[in-house]
């Protein structure tokens, strides 16, 4: 299966009363239909899938499902905190319309989550998976960062057949792809500000959060750094780093979907207790943005 291009992780739209909201999650799908994304992530970080039901995360994967041309990969977030329910989870979404599942590190009791009980997670997983599974590392997150070992003994699993990787360490992402280039296995860029630097490791493509802001952009620079065009591309590059930065790590996903609204999209609120940004944030956003010629 090939994972080469650009992934939005999509923001879950919710109405003034914090239910999902269906008819704006089509709609910024049919503005999302024109850009030359590879596919869909729904229920990663970006997605808030912490904060939906069982119930509810099926039914965004069976609604995006169904307005999305065939060509286009559904990536679904199944991950839970016991294997048990990933691998129920993640058979569910399967049924629902999943093409791959993404499945985030267990971590509440981090502690506890040696290299060993990683592989063990994973391999269960993997195994009982009727579609193929993509390993997903947020530390920032999650506090835990998949060891590299266990990442090269997973990338052998037949089911297994990338991981995205949040984590910025493009030493650890290139060392990643010359360590599992014999298996069949890709290496996705968890974030847009690294993005040029990943590609010139090996990377396949990347899931940004800001490509549900500016996915043309970003596709544009997928594009360059195929070509070989890395003047152009570093001058992209340089001007989404600061913006990426914005609605990752400084404002987070209030941040992201107020910057929706700027652009066209349905943003709207985030469930609490996700709070949304002050006058002061709002102003310090909407500047980061216009700095680089964005706004």
């Amino acid at each position: 299966l090939d994972l080469r291009g650009i992934f939005p992780p999509l923001a879950t739209p919710f109405s003034p009363k914090q239910e999902v909201d269906y008819a704006q999650l089509e709609g910024n799908l049919s503005r999302y239909a024109s850009i030359p994304f590879r596919g869909l992530v729904v229920l990663g970080s970006n997605g808030e899938y912490p904060y939906l039901a069982p119930r509810e995360r099926l039914e965004v994967v069976s609604s995006v499902r169904r307005a999305l041309p065939r060509d286009r990969l559904l990536l679904a977030g199944s991950g839970c905190e016991s294997t048990q329910a990933t691998i129920e989870m993640t058979v569910s979404m399967a049924e629902a319309g999943a093409d791959v599942a993404l499945v985030v590190t267990p971590c509440y009791y981090r502690g506890a989550m040696t290299s060993a009980a990683l592989v063990h997670h994973y391999t269960e997983v993997g195994d009982a998976s009727p579609i193929p599974v993509v390993l997903y590392s947020v530390p920032a997150n999650t506090g835990l960062d998949l060891p590299m070992e266990a990442v090269i003994t997973l990338a052998q699993h037949p089911n297994i057949i990338g991981i995205k990787d949040s984590g910025g360490d493009i030493t650890r992402m290139g060392l990643m792809v010359h360590k599992t280039r014999q298996d069949d296995f890709q290496v996705l860029a968890g974030s847009a500000g690294f993005l040029l630097a990943s590609y010139a490791v090996g990377a396949s493509g990347g899931v940004c959060a800001l490509a549900n802001i500016l996915g043309a952009p970003l596709c544009q620079l997928d594009r360059l750094c195929r070509k070989g065009q890395w003047e152009e591309a570093r001058d992209l590059q340089h001007r989404l780093i600061e913006p990426n930065t914005a609605v990752t790590r400084r404002f987070g996903v209030p941040g992201l979907k107020k910057a929706m609204e700027w652009f066209g999209y349905y943003g709207g609120p985030c469930r609490a207790p996700l709070a949304p940004l002050s006058p002061a944030q709002v102003e310090e956003l909407r500047n980061t943005f216009s700095t680089n010629g964005w706004l």
